[in-house]
């Protein structure tokens, strides 16, 4: 690409950047910001020149439904959505979240994300009578789900026709990593700095700098060297000879 060209271009997404929004005339600004950028990562710098942040034009985020704070990225496909009387979806500064993603309240169920989080794409985020409070820095990888309520099970009635039902919040902790395929239910408290490995299901409480696998998930190892080890350590970190290889970690 010759400089002039680049120029051009830097002006052609600078001029249709600062118009773009998340509805009429601002989608389609927001279309020709982004026209020559490809989908996932690439766009996300465009937020990063916004203090408003950035909404790329095939999301669908309507401004009473959710609150943002500045430089947040929103991605292709994006759903924010609120029903049944659910609360704010509240996205802090920095957030970004990518592609395919839904974010769902209802029923006085709100969803907060932390500053500087990142959710990668395809995660369903489902907060109904409980909430879904996410800390600041967390790394949520592709095709995670939480949900902070449940169906009814009982005997006699379909399953769709029963009451929702909730455990309690779900809370994760500053500085978590949420491998790729994690499902999170209701009323699990995930601490801060914990991994969850790839493909967990997480029912019960993961404490901070704990790292959990499987399905339920079950705590292998803490993030901390030996000298700094907590006492009480679970029996299951001691006598665990296999070793687990997961996103560049080994157990």
């Amino acid at each position: 690409m010759t400089t002039l060209r680049r120029k051009l271009l830097v002006r052609w997404r600078r001029f249709w950047l600062n118009r773009s929004g998340g509805e009429g005339l601002g989608r389609l600004s927001a279309w020709l910001a982004c026209r020559h950028l490809g989908p996932y990562h690439p766009r996300s710098c465009l937020a990063t020149r916004l203090a408003r942040g950035f909404i790329c034009p095939s999301s669908r985020v309507l401004t009473g439904d959710s609150r943002l704070g500045k430089h947040v990225f929103i991605g292709d496909r994006v759903n924010i959505n609120r029903a049944n009387d659910g609360g704010l979806v509240d996205l802090k500064d920095g957030v970004h979240i990518y592609g395919d993603s839904f974010l769902n309240t209802g029923m006085g169920g709100r969803i907060e994300i932390g500053q500087g989080s990142h959710i990668q794409p395809g995660c369903h985020i489902h907060a109904y009578i409980a909430n879904i409070i996410i800390g600041s820095k967390v790394e949520i990888a592709p095709c995670c789900a939480f949900y902070s309520y449940d169906h009814g099970i009982n005997h006699g009635s379909y399953i769709m026709n029963q009451p929702l039902k909730s455990k309690g919040d779900i809370i994760v902790g500053d500085g978590a990593w949420i491998g790729h395929g994690v499902i999170i239910l209701n009323g699990v408290k995930i601490g801060g700095g914990a991994v969850i490995a790839a493909g967990s299901v997480v029912v019960h409480d993961i404490p901070d700098y704990a790292i959990a696998v499987g399905n339920p998930a079950r705590i292998i190892k803490y993030r901390y060297n030996n000298s700094s080890c907590r006492t009480g350590t679970p029996s299951i970190l001691r006598q665990s000879k296999k070793r687990i290889s997961c996103h560049g970690f080994e157990y």
